[in-house]
């Protein structure tokens, strides 16, 4: 790839990274251990640091669904969000999760892998909807957004993370593995799992990467 090609490959990526969380409405949440945040309501914990991620923001999203989340970055433009909503209906992540994917579509983001995960164990295990779109691509960097979402016990857990592939796959492994790990201890209130409850990377059937993505 021309120089030029890249530098506005990379410009349209960085176009599409959101602008920085703020922290708001902090009586959601309450000061835990090791500077943590613990969610009041669920009683979900958001560490200050999850792997190579550190907390920049958290506290209210969506007040006319009681949404609030927590808002994480780690280097090199990788991005990770939690969003816990109360549950008033029954769930269905492709519903919830259609604002997201709408603006995905709609900035020409290609979806590239979708599939649903059972986590926790036991009689009944707690499903996760994943969905992942490819946002730009280099000739060795390809950059993506997954989207994920189940119930867990009167809780909707949503978990977002930015990255580029290859070289991200573990840090975005290991935030949505924290993430589900957690909300089945302190929301589910089960036993902390002995191993990831999300399949490693080299569990999961690789998706082909696409072409270098035209230059908008």
């Amino acid at each position: 790839m021309r120089p030029q090609r890249i530098a506005l490959a990379v410009i349209g990526w960085l176009s599409l990274v959101p602008a920085a969380a703020q922290t708001t409405n902090i009586d959601d949440f309450k000061d835990g251990a090791d500077q943590a945040k613990v969610h009041r309501a669920s009683g979900f914990v958001c560490p200050l640091f999850i792997g190579h991620f550190e907390r920049d923001a958290y506290g209210e999203r969506a007040p006319m669904l009681g949404s609030d989340f927590c808002a994480y970055s780690a280097r090199d433009g990788v991005y990770g969000t939690i969003t816990l909503t109360p549950l008033r209906a029954p769930y269905d992540p492709k519903t919830a999760l259609q604002q997201e994917f709408t603006e995905q579509e709609g900035i020409g983001g290609k979806l590239v892998a979708e599939r649903t995960m059972q986590i926790g164990g036991g009689a009944t295990p707690i499903s996760v909807y994943s969905r992942t779109y490819e946002t730009a691509a280099l000739e060795t960097l390809h950059y993506r957004i997954i989207f994920s979402g189940g119930t867990i016990g009167t809780w909707a857990v949503e978990a977002s993370v930015e990255f580029g592939t290859p070289r991200d796959d573990q840090n975005m492994h290991d935030f949505l593995d924290a993430v589900y790990t957690e909300a089945l201890v302190h929301i589910a209130k089960l036993e902390r799992p002995q191993g990831p409850v999300i399949p490693p990377v080299n569990q999961v059937a690789p998706v082909p990467l696409a072409g270098p993505a035209k230059p908008r």
